[in-house]
């Protein structure tokens, strides 16, 4: 591995109802996700070649929803509480309040989504 190189490069978030996860995380994050030729996969926006870590949701037989897999922390700059405020009326549920994680890297919160999976927000304000 290039030590200078992200350790993450693509992430994919499990879905048993890909359009609804979809409405899910347009709503919390007021983005429009980009559909690929794949239709049981879209992405968040992001620069391809960029270098910049992305990814998106799938649904597929061998992909399955969980709160007990990898914890992925999505960027929730510059308000993480605005995000967090729109997670229950989109249908997801908050495990963990904002927490602060430290001054110098910011604040956290645990969430279930739709799909049932737990994830985590992270961001400086």
């Amino acid at each position: 591995m290039d030590k200078t190189a992200n350790a993450v490069n693509w992430f994919e978030i499990p879905a048993t109802d890909i359009q609804r996860a979809k409405t899910f995380y347009e709503t919390i994050f007021q983005i429009e996700m980009q559909a690929t030729p794949l239709p049981m996969l879209f992405t968040f926006p992001y620069e391809p070649g960029s270098g910049k870590a992305s990814g998106g949701i799938m649904q597929h037989e061998m992909y399955v929803p969980s709160e007990a897999g990898v914890t992925i922390y999505l960027n929730a700059n510059p308000d993480i509480q605005a995000v967090i405020d729109r997670i229950e009326p989109a249908g997801g549920r908050i495990i963990i309040p904002k927490t602060m994680i430290s001054p110098e890297i910011g604040y956290m919160c645990f969430f279930k989504d739709t799909e049932g999976n737990r994830l985590a927000l992270m961001a400086q304000g």
